[in-house]
């Protein structure tokens, strides 16, 4: 697929995975609606993306975790983009702790945030996709979504639910021509990571954002008629 002059909104997108996704789109002419709830992380990647590529890149500093919120800034970055041709979910918090450890408004957040605001986003940006019969949904899902871990039970349970949203929204629109994949990589070299003990030491031999950002880019080039339910991603020697 071509992606000179498309347009595509990207959750999460102030740092790691979202950023690197921004910048691996602009690097393609795309054009960008980027939401964070950073609203200076947004500009500064704002200004690196237009000067850098020469594309148009329209900030909505929102907590998609709430609907109106996330309505709101799909709503404005639809009308200054034109359209919606691509939705990247990437928005995601973690926390960790045994079931009875983890606080049940702790447990609350994260699913809030990783599936509620996946719904939401998605839910805001869908109509305009089926008035196009046409577009491409990346939810970034995790290997946690795959199989659980001690520790894990508001993550996993999360990125399972998302990747059963997936799959299920990819059934109801698959015939509207529009294409949702879940993408699921293992840990990644994020702030998010990091903050969570995740790292395994050495941080350059582990995954980085840039590597996920390069699967978007190979999925959302999948001719049109050919798409990908679930797609994982490993770091091939964590040692």
């Amino acid at each position: 697929m071509e992606l000179q002059n498309r347009t595509a909104i990207i959750t999460g997108a102030g740092k790691g995975i979202g950023k690197a996704a921004a910048i691996a789109l602009a690097k393609e002419g795309v054009h960008l609606g980027i939401i964070a709830r950073n609203s200076s992380d947004l500009e500064s990647l704002q200004s690196l993306l237009t000067s850098t590529y020469g594309i148009k890149v329209y900030c909505a500093p929102a907590d998609i975790a709430d609907k109106e919120a996330a309505d709101g800034a799909i709503q404005s970055l639809a009308e200054q983009l034109g359209s919606i041709d691509i939705l990247i979910n990437n928005a995601g918090i973690a926390q960790f702790g045994t079931l009875l450890d983890m606080d049940p408004v702790q447990w609350n957040n994260i699913i809030q945030t990783n599936l509620m605001g996946t719904y939401y986003v998605t839910r805001a940006a869908l109509p305009t996709m089926l008035k196009q019969s046409s577009g491409t949904i990346l939810n970034i899902a995790s290997t946690a979504g795959e199989r659980g871990f001690a520790t894990g039970s508001a993550y996993c349970a999360s990125k399972f639910a998302v990747i059963g949203l997936t799959e299920a929204l990819m059934q109801e629109v698959r015939k509207s021509n529009i294409r949702v994949t879940a993408l699921t990589p293992s840990t990644v070299n994020t702030e998010l990571a990091v903050n969570n003990g995740l790292s395994i030491g050495d941080e350059d031999r582990m995954m980085q954002p840039e590597d996920v950002a390069e699967l978007i880019l190979a999925t959302i080039k999948l001719p049109q008629r050919v798409f990908i339910k679930t797609a994982g991603i490993w770091t091939t020697n964590p040692q």
